[in-house]
């Protein structure tokens, strides 16, 4: 089976509101992104030093799986049926993402 990262880079849309994207993230979404077959973990941090070019948010999903490209396709399909159930939030703006195969094993 191999390791995967899935890197996803965001900002809030308002950042006024940024407490109520933190809400959707941990009750709604993330919980949505777990029910994804080869997810395994999903961390979120904030970016203590953001710039104009960098995400204030980075999400990382731990992916385990033989082909990273199914698992990236059923999260499609899932932020799609997720927007059609309402699931989604005007608040969530996307910066850049990047998929990434793990190379060696955790060192301490």
């Amino acid at each position: 089976m191999n390791k995967w990262l899935i890197q996803v880079e965001v900002n809030c849309a308002d950042p006024e509101r940024d407490q109520e994207l933190h809400e959707w993230y941990e009750k709604t979404h993330i919980p949505d992104l777990l029910q994804v077959p080869g997810i395994v973990r999903v961390t979120r941090y904030e970016n203590v030093t953001p710039g104009e070019v960098r995400s204030k948010f980075l999400t990382l999903l731990e992916v385990e799986a033989e082909d990273v490209w199914q698992v990236t396709t059923a999260l499609q399909e899932d932020s799609a049926k997720a927007e059609k159930e309402g699931r989604r939030t005007e608040l969530l703006q996307m910066v850049s993402g990047a998929v990434y195969k793990k190379l060696s094993e955790d060192t301490k």
